[in-house]
This record gives structure tokens, C-alpha cells and sequence, in this order.
């Protein structure tokens, strides 16, 4: 099946800076020819390549509310990170409210499939514990699942084997409008508002080629001003309205930020990690099974959770805060309106049938003998390299200029130091060699003298 990625590199943007290549967690892009290019087979979509990119030539390619059209009944998904993007005095239901005000038939809480994904995990802890399953690493975040797909396989079995809260809500939502519309599930249109690529590419490209409920994948920046616009003539009755729905209790709001998922947790040997990079440092830990203490760990790609995404508009600190006031706002509403407040009891969340596969895109080759051989040539030509990690070559560092070597993708010669030496070495044989020929043309002594007399 062909990779479709949601991360894209625009050709005319790119100055072949070595940004991109320094900061990419699985290698994926190299410059060729004063351009970036981005290895489809090991790209994640964690949109690192996005943030650190100073002239804008990585974006992200999401669907767009002209996608709507192509429905009779669509659905907003709201992400938690998404309230953080606005400040007091902003509400859940202020937020709910806009969504509908700016095309959507109907609006859902993902932080409703989060506390679904949440009663899941409890209840499949001490499974895990009785079967040595752990530590378990959250599925929730796509670009660590392929991270682990990638560069882990053997910790794939160590996945919280479910959905994600986008899915599951999803499901819930499309079932609940199958039942209020009487419509056929292909008029209806179900669309998340994500601070991420992965999130798209999930859909395009499912983990575990699982079909997926989601029918389109919309950026919090492009809804972010719509949203920003109906919240300052926002109309109290349809607030009102939102007020009276079910939502979600504080629980799967948190899920927003770095820490959420965790703390909902029926365990305290829980470890939580952000940014993609950290994440890496930490399933080396497990794979060297340096965690034994550790139940649950909740790893996300981005820097401080979902709410540090590269296609969210608020700073990350201050959305960290405003995250904390909705999740108090959250227990608030949970305390004075439990009929309102949604109870994950009622859903049973069912576990992946298959785990996702292996992707072998770092396999040197199919057969094992020669991937060791390759393996032995790559350690070899690493050393005779500098080992300055410049980047110069295009490469991220020296052992993937020796990987890409191997493989036949570049050649020695592209280290400048190793064709500088070439140059000199060039030039030095090319003099030794002028010098041999002026000796031997030049005539003896004796001659000069008897060709005078």
C-alpha cells in the first residue's frame, strides 16, 4: 500500500538549509541537489520538519471546509487541545457553539473517546501485569506508534491496544447520527479539527490498515480565526444549547496537554514524556529494559502534548494554562451537573484485533546474511568518515551518509572532507607526475655538453 503523508516539502521554498535534516527523528530527509527530499517510507508526519523549517518549505496538507460540501450531515470532532487555543473568557460550549456556527450539523467532544480509551486502559492493566506486558506505551499519538513501528518492532507489543480518542469518538458519533438522521453513513461527514499531521495521515494511511470513521482531517490554525470570529458575536441561546449537552468530565479534557492521559490512570508507576526526540530516548530505555518499575508510560511527539502540535496558533505555555482552567471548569461542571457529564461505563472498548506490523524501512536488506554484511560495511565506512556530523553531505549525520552509501544512494565523495582529501591527494599524485615528466624530458648534462661542442 503507498504511503500517504500529510507532510510536504514545497521545491520552491527550500534552500537546501540543514535544519530539516538535523531535527528529523527517523532520518527521513536528506538534501540532493540544493533541495530537501523526503524518504516516504520512513516519514512518521510528526511535522518536526515544520516547526524548525525558517523558510516555511514543509507544510502540512489538510482537507478544508469546502470538504463539507460533499456531505448532508457532517460533525465536528473538537480535540481538547483546541480550547486552549482561546482564552478566558471562552467556554466548552462558547467553543461547541462556533464550531456549529461555522458549517457543522452537529458538534462532539473527542475528549469523549478519551475517557472511553481511558475506563479501556484500567481495565486491561492487570492484564498486562499478569501477562509481563509491560511497561505499556499510550497508542494515542500516531507518530509514536510509527516511531515504534520503525525503529522499535519489538515493542509494538507493548501498545495499549486500542483506538485512538479520535476513532472511538468518531464511532460514537456516527452511530448516534445513523440513529437521530435516518441518513445512509456515507451522507454523513465526520470531521477533526487537529493540531497535527499525524492525525491526517492516520486517516489517509490508518495504522494497521484499520478503516477508519473519520472522513476528513481539518487544522486548528485554518479553523482557528473562523472560530475566533463567531466567539465575539456568539449567540447565549445556542451557548445555552451546548450548556445542556453531555460533555465530557475533566478527565478527558486533560488528555489536551502532556500529563492527561496519565493522570486518569488507575496507577502511580505511570512515566510521561513529550516531544518526539525525548520519546526515542525512552524506548531506548525500554528496549535495554531499564524501565522495570515503570506501568504505563504516555508518550507524546510534540512538546508539552497535543497542545504544542504544529498546527495549533497558541504559544505552548500559555495554552498549558488556559488547558488547566477548562479542566478546572471541567470538575466544576462535573460536581453541579452529573446528569450532563458523559459516563464512559456505558461503552465497552474493544482491543485491537491485530497488532500493526513492522515497518522494515530501516532493514538494510530482506535477507539477514546480507543485511549484516551491509551492516559490517556501514560501521567500516563510518569510521574512515570525520565524524563532525556536519551535515555538509546532506546527510543528517555520518553513520546515515555510510547507511546511504551502502545502499547506494550517495558515495564517499560527498563528505567534503573526504573530497577534499581526494583533491589533495589528486593534486599531489598530478605534481609527482609533472616532476617525473620534466625529469625524464629534461636532456642529461653530458648531452647538453656534447650538443654545444
Amino acid at each position: 500500500m503507498a504511503k500517504l503523508h500529510s507532510v510536504r516539502l514545497n521545491e520552491d521554498k527550500c534552500v537546501g538549509c540543514t535544519n530539516c535534516i538535523k531535527k528529523c527523528p527517523t532520518e527521513a530527509i536528506r538534501v540532493r541537489n540544493g533541495k530537501a527530499r523526503i524518504a516516504e517510507e520512513r516519514c512518521i508526519d510528526c511535522g518536526e520538519c515544520i516547526k524548525v523549517c525558517p523558510h516555511h518549505a514543509k507544510s502540512a496538507e489538510m482537507d478544508t471546509l469546502n470538504a463539507l460540501k460533499a456531505f448532508r450531515y457532517t460533525i465536528a470532532l473538537a480535540a481538547p487541545s483546541l480550547y486552549a487555543q482561546f482564552g478566558a473568557p471562552a467556554t466548552r460550549p462558547m467553543v461547541l457553539a462556533a464550531l456549529l456556527n461555522i458549517g457543522f450539523d452537529d458538534v462532539y467532544e473527542v475528549a469523549i473517546g478519551a475517557e472511553v480509551v481511558t475506563k479501556g486502559t484500567c481495565d486491561y492493566l492487570p492484564q498486562a501485569r499478569s501477562s509481563s506486558q509491560l511497561p505499556l506505551i499510550s497508542s494515542a499519538c500516531p507518530a509514536v506508534v510509527r516511531v515504534i513501528q520503525e525503529k522499535y518492532p519489538g515493542l509494538i507489543d507493548n501498545l495499549v491496544p486500542f483506538d485512538s480518542p479520535m476513532e472511538v469518538t468518531a464511532e460514537l458519533a456516527r452511530r448516534d447520527a445513523l440513529a437521530r438522521t435516518n441518513l445512509k453513513s456515507q451522507e454523513i461527514g465526520i470531521f477533526f479539527i487537529s493540531p497535527c499531521p499525524a492525525k491526517r495521515t492516520a486517516v489517509t494511511n490508518p495504522i494497521g490498515n484499520r478503516p477508519t470513521q473519520v472522513d476528513g482531517v481539518l487544522s486548528i490554525a485554518e479553523i482557528y480565526p473562523q472560530i475566533l470570529a463567531k466567539l465575539e458575536k456568539i449567540n447565549p441561546d445556542q451557548v445555552e444549547a451546548c450548556e445542556q449537552r453531555i460533555l465530557a468530565d475533566a478527565t478527558g479534557v486533560g488528555w489536551g496537554a502532556s500529563g492527561g492521559e496519565a493522570m486518569g490512570l488507575q496507577t502511580e508507576k505511570y512515566l510521561v514524556v513529550d516531544g518526539i526526540h525525548n520519546v526515542i530516548d525512552i524506548l531506548e530505555e525500554i528496549e535495554n529494559e531499564r524501565l522495570r518499575d515503570i506501568e504505563f508510560i504516555e508518550a507524546n511527539s510534540c512538546m508539552g502534548g497535543c497542545i504544542g502540535g504544529p498546527l495549533t496558533v497558541a504559544n505552548r505555555f500559555s495554552a498549558k494554562s488556559r488547558m488547566n482552567r477548562y479542566i478546572q471548569e471541567a470538575l466544576v461542571f462535573e460536581a453541579d451537573h452529573q446528569d450532563l457529564v458523559y459516563k464512559p461505563d456505558r461503552e465497552v472498548i474493544r482491543p485491537w484485533f491485530d497488532m500493526p506490523q513492522a515497518n522494515n524501512a530501516l532493514t538494510l536488506d530482506p535477507d539477514i546474511f546480507k543485511a549484516l554484511e551491509k551492516y559490517e560495511q556501514m560501521e567500516k565506512i563510518t569510521h574512515q568518515l570525520p565524524g563532525l556530523d556536519c551535515g555538509a553531505c546532506g546527510a543528517p549525520d555520518c553513520a546515515a551518509l555510510a547507511e546511504d552509501i551502502v545502499r547506494g544512494l550517495a558515495v564517499e565523495s560527498d563528505c567534503i572532507f573526504k573530497l577534499k582529501e581526494r583533491i589533495r591527494s589528486v593534486a599531489a599524485q598530478m605534481s609527482e607526475l609533472e616532476f617525473e615528466m620534466n625529469r625524464h624530458s629534461k636532456p642529461a648534462e653530458g648531452e647538453k655538453e656534447h650538443g654545444h661542442t
